[in-house]
């Protein structure tokens, strides 16, 4: 395995984005994928699934790609990552677009799960527990397991976001974590240690906080910024390519990847990162934490 990324990179392709319309212009998120490529391309690409990660580029997300939810309307999902014995067994990952008027009043089906909304495009309300936020792009939420809560679409383009959900692990002692609404701009970036500023990491929960067992956070590189060993751990590991691009290796591969583009990582899958291009390299991370490990494989 070799820890120098490639060279040089052919151009990303189709990495279309939407400025967000938060305090900060600085930040772009990918738009809605879909689509049918034409019936000239090649089927040959750069999707990969192996026994300890998986890539699921962009221009793999096309409108045959989609699930449909019951007490949804008007809105479809990509399922980017959801539990699968022996490789990453945490989480579930959607891409969903829902348009003007659609959504849900009964979203979730299991009392367990809590969720994370990160809202890439368009605007939505969502209503936890009785009160209503109205969320652009930026907009982070986070759920509780067994709270009530819609969401609905406002504006009148589709709204974009991410549902990233979990099943909660309760710990002795510790009491279960309460809703939150914030975003990616009121949120400030924490600069890692020893990089002079080119790898800072936005956490929108403390990682003290031991009432939460999962983080999703955003990773920020600046141009040339990297992550200078193989991590090699027993968080698995959703990253969603919110911007830039980026060559990242996966076990003992390295991959170009670029904005829209999905890496899924199970445990311990050793990984490493330059950012690429003249822009940040950003990208949506979720991660299991802070509970004992089961002692039985699936026990989470």
């Amino acid at each position: 395995m070799s820890l120098t990324p490639p060279s040089s990179r052919a151009p990303a392709a189709d990495q279309a984005t939407t400025a967000s319309s938060s305090a900060s212009a600085a930040f772009t998120y990918p738009d809605c994928p879909g689509g049918l490529p034409p019936q000239s391309a090649s089927a040959e690409g750069r999707a990969i699934f192996t026994d300890a990660y998986a890539v699921i580029p962009r221009d793999v997300q096309r409108d045959i790609t989609t699930s449909f939810l019951p007490g949804w309307q008007a809105t479809r999902m990509w399922v980017l990552a959801r539990p699968m014995t022996g490789f990453s067994e945490t989480f579930s990952h959607y891409l969903v677009e829902t348009t003007a008027g659609g959504g849900s009043d009964t979203p979730e089906n299991d009392a367990s799960a809590e969720a994370v909304i990160f809202v890439t495009g368009g605007t939505l309300r969502l209503t936890i527990d009785g009160t209503a936020h109205d969320m652009v792009a930026g907009g982070y939420a986070f759920v509780p397991a067994g709270a009530a809560w819609s969401l609905h679409a406002t504006g009148s383009t589709p709204a974009v976001w991410h549902w990233i959900r979990k099943r909660y692990v309760p710990a002795e002692g510790v009491s279960a974590p309460d809703a939150f609404v914030t975003s990616d701009a009121d949120a400030s970036p924490i600069p890692m240690p020893d990089c002079d500023g080119l790898w800072a990491t936005t956490r929108f929960v403390d990682p003290a906080d031991m009432r939460h067992d999962m983080h999703v956070n955003i990773v920020t590189f600046q141009p040339g910024g990297c992550i200078p060993f193989a991590e090699t751990h027993v968080m698995e590991h959703g990253l969603f390519i919110l911007q830039g691009t980026g060559d990242y290796l996966l076990n003992t591969s390295w991959v170009e990847v670029a904005a829209g583009d999905f890496l899924w990582l199970r445990a311990f899958c050793p990984q490493a990162c330059t950012a690429t291009g003249s822009e940040p390299f950003r990208y949506l991370l979720y991660k299991d934490v802070n509970r004992h490990m089961p002692l039985s494989p699936g026990g989470l």
